[in-house]
Formats: C-alpha cells, sequence, structure tokens
C-alpha cells in the first residue's frame, strides 16, 4: 500500500508541472519521439528536458527506449491507471458520505414539524 501511495504521489507531483503536461500530451497525440525532437517546442535545453523525462519515467507516465545515442520516448500508461484506482476510490469513498448526508438531511427534513 505504501509503494502504491508513493506512486500516486509521483504521477500526481509529476502532473503538477506544465511542461510534463505538454510534454505528455504531445507523446499521446503525436507517438514516440526522439527527446531531441520533444525538446525543439520548449525554450530549454535538453539537459532540463532531460530532467522533465526522468520525472515522468520515475512516475512510470513514459518510457524510454536507448539506441545507442537515440533515445526514443513513448507514453506509458501504467502510472496513470494506479493513479485512476486511487481517484475512484476516493470518489466513491464521497459518494457514500454524501449519500449519507442526503439520508440524514432528509429525514431531519421529516421529522421537522
Amino acid at each position: 500500500m505504501v509503494n502504491k501511495q508513493k506512486h500516486v504521489t509521483a504521477v500526481f507531483a509529476a502532473l503538477a508541472d506544465p511542461t510534463r503536461r505538454r510534454i505528455l500530451e504531445r507523446l499521446s497525440t503525436e507517438g514516440e519521439s526522439r527527446v531531441t525532437a520533444l525538446a525543439k517546442p520548449f525554450r530549454m535545453s535538453l539537459p532540463a528536458i532531460s530532467r522533465h523525462l526522468r520525472v515522468l519515467e520515475k512516475a512510470r507516465l513514459v518510457r524510454r527506449q536507448r539506441d545507442g545515442r537515440l533515445h526514443i520516448i513513448r507514453a506509458h500508461d501504467a502510472g496513470f491507471k494506479e493513479a485512476q484506482q486511487w481517484i475512484a476510490q476516493c470518489a466513491a469513498i464521497w459518494e457514500t458520505r454524501f449519500d449519507a448526508i442526503d439520508r440524514w438531511l432528509q429525514e431531519r427534513k421529516e421529522n421537522t414539524p
């Protein structure tokens, strides 16, 4: 459970940065890309893009394939799945609580003269 929580935290931390979200959007819509091609639309150095990619890799949102000096980056949905499960669990808990509040309010309304 602790590893799952750490992973969900890593996903949210990775998605908190607008540059990383834009990288993921590009990979999701345009498919795999070389690191140098990914860096072109961003006004930052290759080392800066590489740091962003390492954060995305740690969160399992992208995968890197190395072929010599060529690095190909692909979007990877495994990181999203655990975060989606966590969100779904939270939503279910809140739905249950809202239903209980709704029942309580309805009972009060019915019992009020």
